[in-house]
């Protein structure tokens, strides 16, 4: 049997700047908005849900920030698309905080890139295959 998690959720105090910044960072990957529920459907918050294709399993909540930081790291497919995450994060406002390249004290084939979204959270995009 194999134990994954299904699904989390982040709380953010700026919902539509999340809903933006994750939607283009995550977008390379093939991640994208899914669903979308208001405060009126959940009880008290509105919720968005990223994912692949008929899938969300990355939640935004508009409860308020987070605290700690956490991270959350993505899994990519290949290289390419690790150094197109970064990218476009950077571009939808994320901040540098360690660019694309191979970490090997995780082991040989660690390809990651990492980025500090806009309320200090560390995301990443990580390739395990070999180039």
């Amino acid at each position: 049997m194999t134990v994954e998690i299904d699904h989390t959720s982040l709380s953010v105090a700026d919902y539509e700047g999340a809903k933006k910044f994750y939607a283009a960072a995550l977008a390379p990957l093939g991640i994208a908005i899914r669903m979308e529920f208001p405060a009126s459907v959940t009880g008290n918050v509105d919720v968005a849900g990223l994912g692949p294709e008929g899938k969300p399993f990355f939640w935004l909540a508009s409860a308020g920030k987070t605290t700690p930081r956490i991270h959350l790291a993505f899994r990519a497919e290949n290289r390419a698309q690790v150094d197109a995450f970064y990218k476009a994060a950077i571009a939808a406002g994320g901040k540098d905080n360690g660019g694309p390249g191979l970490r090997p004290m995780y082991h040989p084939n660690y390809y990651g890139a990492f980025v500090l979204d806009a309320e200090g959270h560390n995301i990443e995009a990580v390739c395990h295959n070999p180039e």
